[in-house]
């Protein structure tokens, strides 16, 4: 069970499930041990009130493209980006993080369960159990005739992240780039726009986070859901290509979608001092931020852990209850906390699966 006095906390992802399967990564620890390693375990997530999450499955790059690749913008500025992967790769490395995240729940004797639909999170949110919402960050396993999208469905995937930040069959991730907003090329391809309406279809919530600035208006315009970023920033207060303008925050206020705020050192210090200079006041910044010029009932928690640098004074999931004690300080009242922590992504599931069981 959560630790009492804690709110309950939804966060929007992390890539904790690449850390426990990739040794190199994690060093072969269990999701059930506390560790030094990492930044979420069940141990520190019970003593932090985190109850739920959208756990990625992310297939990170390997071989000769694993290294950094270096180019020159429009701009005059170098940047990092990187190039398709093999979706045969693709479709491996997923299927054996699914596995990993079976194998997970199996072993956690009813302690851990995969949420497959609005009312296994509203019941896991009550009885303790600790939800993971099964999220695919890059559909570069997914074919062309979505014969694999509905495995994975049937397997219980929720979330769909159309693009990470490379280019797949579906469109164009947006490259990491300082100074430079997300308006980076070209956006969904025909396959994709086909992929935002087999999703709206399927109610599988699409995530808007790595896409372009044009992927994310065509899926707008497309797309009969709400509009939702699971881990970004404000470009305003940190001028990265992987955040948010003020119009894609009108947007997705117009649809009655949400963003969670990464806290990923990089995306939200703001100008002239370097990531290792970041704190949590970072991430109420960008937080007060966004609940000002859109309304709390958008923003929510995105965290990003184990797959980025988080502030010294976060550490890891541990750090929650401080970062909440912060937001409580800046003037946000119990109700606001509330959305910001778990109703607003509660809200934005049930509008996108529906109350039923799927």
């Amino acid at each position: 069970m959560r630790s009492p006095g804690h709110l309950p906390v939804i966060d929007g992802h992390n890539d904790t499930l690449l850390n426990l399967y990739l040794v190199e990564r994690g060093g072969g620890r269990s999701f059930f041990e506390r560790s030094r390693t990492g930044h979420i375990d069940l141990p520190r997530a019970r003593e932090a009130g985190l109850a739920a999450g959208f756990f990625s499955l992310f297939v990170p790059h390997h071989g000769p493209d694993s290294r950094n690749c270096l180019s020159i913008t429009g701009t005059g500025k170098s940047c990092w980006t990187a190039p398709p992967i093999d979706r045969g790769y693709a479709r491996d490395m997923t299927d054996a993080l699914m596995a990993e995240l079976f194998r997970m729940v199996d072993e956690s004797h009813h302690q851990v369960s995969i949420v497959r639909s609005a009312t296994d999170l509203r019941e896991y949110l009550d009885n303790g159990t600790f939800g993971i919402i099964m999220h695919l960050e890059g559909a570069d396993a997914i074919d062309a005739s979505f014969t694999t999208l509905d495995v994975y469905h049937q397997a219980g995937l929720r979330s769909l992240g159309i693009v990470w930040s490379r280019p797949n069959l579906f469109g164009y991730g947006v490259p990491y780039l300082v100074n430079h907003t997300p308006d980076t090329g070209p956006g969904l391809t025909e396959t994709g726009r086909k992929l935002v309406r087999v999703c709206n279809d399927m109610g599988i919530m699409l995530d808007l986070a790595h896409l372009n600035e044009k992927g994310f208006w065509e899926v707008a315009s497309l797309s009969n859901a709400p509009l939702v970023v699971t881990h970004s920033a404000a470009y305003d207060l940190t001028p990265s290509s992987r955040n948010l303008i003020s119009d894609q925050f009108h947007a997705i206020k117009e649809t009655g979608g949400v963003v969670g705020v990464s806290f990923f050192s990089r995306d939200i210090v703001t100008a002239g001092r370097s990531q290792d200079e970041s704190s949590c006041a970072d991430i109420v910044r960008h937080i007060t931020y966004i609940a000002e010029l859109i309304g709390i009932d958008h923003v929510a928690f995105g965290s990003d852990f184990d797959g980025c640098t988080v502030p010294s004074d976060l550490k890891d999931v541990t750090g929650l209850p401080r970062l909440i004690t912060l937001l409580r300080n800046e003037g946000f009242d119990d109700e606001s906390l509330e959305k910001v922590t778990h109703r607003n992504w509660i809200r934005v599931l049930e509008k996108t699966w529906g109350n039923s069981e799927q």
